[in-house]
């Protein structure tokens, strides 16, 4: 960094004199090194140091909180923060009946020394020769870091003046132009560091299947008020026009990118929120640094598959990758159709499939659509990992199956349609009703059922059976309906190959009901035999009656038709009557945190749409 920086003056007065102390340039918390210059010296000239801490970037040393009255005195063991929303300290005295809130996150920042800022003049108000350095003031004074959870009431004046800096410089560099100089990049990135690179706290919701996120409260970040405008900061700085990531890449490194990741497993919706776009953003600019993205992604996905089975991040990871596959470069490289096939089709058989599952799917039809001849293996490792007694999970690979039958080509639905329907007959006679209910579904898809015509000699041999038993069977209403209407829809399809569909399965039937008679027939023989024993009636009574089959008489065909006609059309008007009521989920009767929800309602999205990068990959 050039010398003239090094005279700059950082505001922190010390608190004794009141001095201001002069402050060393800021070392990039991404540059590998060990070494960081002081936060402030005190007015003996010791240096007070901001080093880094356990994620690699936010500055130690902490200090303990400050305690009010007399220094032998205890602190108040009555009070809870509760920062919830910051600055909400709720007192809990013993007996109250008060429900102890749940804790909010403790990541382990490290609190400056000397937190005392002085407020600088207005960045606007400055003259255009001495802009640069005060903006650097400004970002050297965002680097001391304050206690939000063991006493969130310290420091409120110093604080504001953080955060009123913060505010200032984001729409300082949102409306300036030619204010990002070179000596701006290694202070912009280290300041960034400081304040987010922490270690995050143990997850305090339960793993796997047992989350579900709309009931479980998500844990908040304490120290939100400050990290948020740090975000956005950040990301104004990565987004503007003068930009250059010449500059930037020396100090915004593979190891700046992996204490980014690491973040993701933050219980914070909203940080993660920033985090994905912040992610997004530097592997649109930094072309050198996409390969490894990648790479650590991947990792991360194998720790959270054969390892853990626990990430908070999952969701938002695939969601950044549905925006980078869709901007892959055809025809696809070898790499990337491997991490379909072993790191994507493998995140369908974790047990929290639920809340990543959306984005899952969107970025498996986004490889399909690029490159058609992976259906065949997609859709086997989709049979291979298909749940046997889950049945909402059953429902989820229902909708991709379906999602990924609109894309899929005549030729590749060809070389899977009988492993395929074979399953699909299979969730059709599923006891489920929500399982057999979605699978019918499939035949309001004309583009399914098209595909299904044009295969009918194959496919209705396999189907017919389970929805014709279903017909007669199953224990659901409205699953009698819909089979009626699918029956209704092959019968129009292929009348003639219908007819020998019923047929074929009347024989078998007969065959079937011959196979029962001779058993039975057998098993009265063998009881006549027993019956010449002297010692029967003594244990006769201690024998079951056989159980007799329930045979129903069969249809006639004009009959069965007729009656297909006129449960079809009942179907049709369920059906419509259904579109017309809301579908409302029934919740738990837990109480929510009224703060919890407020907190996430005002959050704003950091960006609403992911665009795919510029450079193809």
């Amino acid at each position: 960094m050039p010398n003239r920086i090094d005279k700059d003056k950082v505001p922190v007065k010390n608190n004794s004199s009141g001095v201001t102390a002069k402050n060393g340039s800021c070392k990039d918390a991404a540059d590998g090194s060990e070494e960081v210059s002081p936060a402030c010296n005190n007015s003996s000239g010791t240096a007070v140091h901001a080093n880094s801490n356990g994620a690699g970037g936010a500055a130690t040393t902490a200090a303990s909180a400050r305690a009010a009255g007399p220094k032998s005195a205890p602190p108040p063991a009555n009070l809870v923060a509760k920062c919830k929303l910051a600055g909400a300290v709720v007192p809990t005295a013993p007996g109250s009946g008060m429900r102890k809130e749940k804790r909010q996150s403790s990541s382990r920042f490290n609190v400056s020394h000397n937190r005392e800022l002085q407020k600088l003049p207005a960045l606007k108000d400055a003259p255009l020769n001495e802009r640069e350095d005060l903006l650097i003031q400004k970002i050297r004074q965002c680097c001391v870091l304050f206690d939000f959870v063991t006493d969130p009431l310290s420091d409120l004046k110093w604080k504001e003046v953080k955060r009123a800096a913060l505010h200032e410089m984001v729409e300082y560099i949102t409306s300036q132009r030619g204010v990002l100089t070179e000596p701006i990049y290694p202070e912009m990135i280290h300041m960034f560091g400081v304040n987010v690179f922490r270690t995050l706290p143990p997850s305090s919701n339960p793993n796997g299947a047992e989350f579900d996120p709309e009931e479980d409260e998500p844990t908040l970040e304490a120290a939100w008020p400050h990290l948020q405008l740090v975000y956005e900061l950040f990301l104004r700085f990565l987004e503007s026009p003068d930009f250059q990531p010449a500059l930037a890449k020396r100090h915004l490194d593979q190891r700046f990118v992996l204490q980014l990741l690491e973040l993701f497993d933050s219980e914070d919706p909203r940080e993660r929120d920033f985090l994905k776009t912040t992610l997004h953003r530097i592997y649109g600019k930094f072309l050198g640094l996409r390969a490894y993205v990648r790479k650590q992604v991947n990792h991360m996905f194998y720790r959270f598959i054969y390892e853990t089975e626990h990430h908070n991040g999952v969701a938002e990871l695939l969601e950044i990758l549905g925006s980078i596959i869709n901007g892959f470069a055809l025809p696809l490289k070898e790499e990337h159709k491997l991490f379909l096939l072993r790191v994507l089709m493998p995140l369908h058989k974790v047990k929290s499939l639920s809340v990543y599952h959306p984005q899952l799917a969107y970025c498996v039809v986004q490889f399909l659509e690029k490159e058609p001849s992976l259906t065949e293996p997609v859709i086997l490792a989709l049979l291979k990992f298909w749940p046997k007694v889950h049945s909402p999970k059953e429902v989820m690979f229902l909708n991709e199956l379906e999602e990924i039958l609109d894309v899929i080509e005549p030729a590749e639905f060809a070389k899977v349609m009988v492993p395929l329907f074979r399953q699909l007959a299979r969730c059709v006679s599923s006891p489920h009703f929500q399982v057999a209910e979605r699978a019918l579904y499939y035949w309001n898809n004309e583009y399914i059922m098209s595909l299904v015509s044009d295969n009918a000699a194959i496919l209705l041999p396999i189907v017919f059976p389970a929805l014709y038993k279903n017909s007669k069977a199953h224990w659901n209403k409205t699953i009698y309906g819909l089979v009626y209407n699918a029956l209704k829809l092959l019968m129009e399809m292929n009348q003639k190959l219908f007819d020998d569909c019923v047929q074929n399965y009347r024989q078998e039937r007969h065959n079937e009901k011959m196979r029962l008679r001779e058993r039975e027939d057998a098993w009265n023989r063998i009881e006549s035999l027993a019956e010449k024993n002297p010692q029967f009636h003594v244990v006769k009574p201690q024998l079951g009656t056989p159980t007799q089959a329930l045979e129903s008489p069969p249809e006639d065909d004009d009959m069965l038709y007729d009656r297909l006609e006129s449960q079809a059309r009942e179907v049709t008007t369920t059906l419509a009557a259904k579109k017309e009521k809301p579908l409302l989920r029934r919740k738990s009767e837990l109480p929510l945190d009224s703060l919890t929800l407020k907190a996430l309602s005002d959050h704003k999205r950091a960006d609403q749409l992911l665009a795919p990068p510029d450079a193809p990959l």
